[in-house]
């Protein structure tokens, strides 16, 4: 079997946490974590680590992806989703999609069930029926805070861009121990959004790219910046060109502030099983899992370790 050391990285989403929202927030990235590092650890691939770490973000509502999306200016749900596998750099992908609860499972079925990459719409959903993925009311998967701030939203003198810095894509990144990596990334998107819109998130090369040559990354924050510069495979890109994670992170979230004006953060892992978790906006919630060590943190700076058994054990007390 494989040598490599397998290590998971995600991401809750940068921008501003707010208080109240921390503890959660850090509970969820790192209960992600734990998940996807389990199914690294049976033997798993990569790509079924990330999309059960992305999944268990989804069914939490501190993120804005699946259940505790943000809603668009109709009041609706209208969710993002993209899958990528870099041993043959196949990828799924699915756009305003509503009523179901975990859009990552569909774009992983548009990347095995179809000759298709990215589906929209109308179109996604007669493809989940057909899949036999079942359809949830919409209004499951609306908390009382979205509704709360679509509402705040439509004042006339309110000013959505203010709490679009709590945005809360989320998003995972893995190696296995055959050394193949993946990503996923999954949001509900800009609050009070005109219907129909699609950011980064859904899109190959800007919401995340994975290549067993260089490595996998996730990003979040302005989608619309982050398609202008093609972030996640400007990072590979700096990889390819010899940078680390960590360099190659930063060198293409400053380019992007400095060129477009936009913010963002992004979760890497190389080929080496070398990682990084970088943001320029205020906080990104984010934990990864490498040597049975668990990291993570909100702040820039903030780093906590503990051994996964430590985790686990207080995972099971209710951190």
């Amino acid at each position: 079997v494989g040598r490599m050391k397998p290590v998971i990285v995600v991401h809750g989403g940068a921008g501003r946490i707010f208080r109240e929202r921390e503890e959660g927030c850090r509970a969820g990235v790192v209960r992600a974590a734990l998940r996807g590092y389990d199914v690294l650890k049976q033997g798993g691939s990569a790509v079924d680590a990330v999309e059960e770490a992305v999944r268990s973000m989804e069914d939490d509502p501190h993120f804005n992806a699946g259940c505790g999306s943000v809603l668009n200016e109709k009041g609706e749900v209208e969710m993002d989703a993209i899958i990528m596998d870099g041993k043959n750099l196949d990828s799924g992908a699915v756009s305003a999609v509503k009523c179901i609860a975990n859009p990552i499972k569909l774009a992983r079925l548009v990347m095995e069930k179809t000759k298709h990459m990215l589906l929209t719409d109308h179109g996604a959903h007669l493809f989940a029926q057909a899949m036999g993925i079942p359809e949830i009311p919409g209004e499951k998967l609306i908390t009382e805070r979205s509704r709360e701030r679509w509402k705040k939203n439509l004042e006339p003198d309110s000013n959505p861009e203010e709490f679009q810095k709590d945005l809360g894509t989320v998003g995972a990144v893995a190696i296995d121990s055959e050394g193949n990596v993946a990503c996923a990334t999954s949001t509900g998107g800009l609050s009070n959004k005109l219907i129909g819109r699609v950011g980064d998130t859904a899109c190959i090369g800007s919401g995340g790219y994975a290549d067993n040559h260089s490595g996998a990354t996730s990003t979040t924050g302005h989608g619309e910046s982050i398609m202008k510069v093609v972030l996640a495979r400007l990072i590979l890109y700096h990889m390819e060109q010899g940078m680390s994670p960590e360099v190659a992170a930063d060198t293409a979230l400053d380019y992007m502030k400095t060129r477009v004006g936009g913010l963002g953060g992004v979760i890497v892992v190389n080929k080496a099983g070398e990682w990084a978790a970088r943001f320029s906006t205020k906080q990104m919630s984010w934990a990864t899992v490498k040597d049975d060590n668990l990291h993570y943190g909100i702040y820039a700076g903030e780093k906590h370790i503990k051994s996964v058994d430590e985790a686990l054990a207080s995972e099971r007390e209710g951190f």
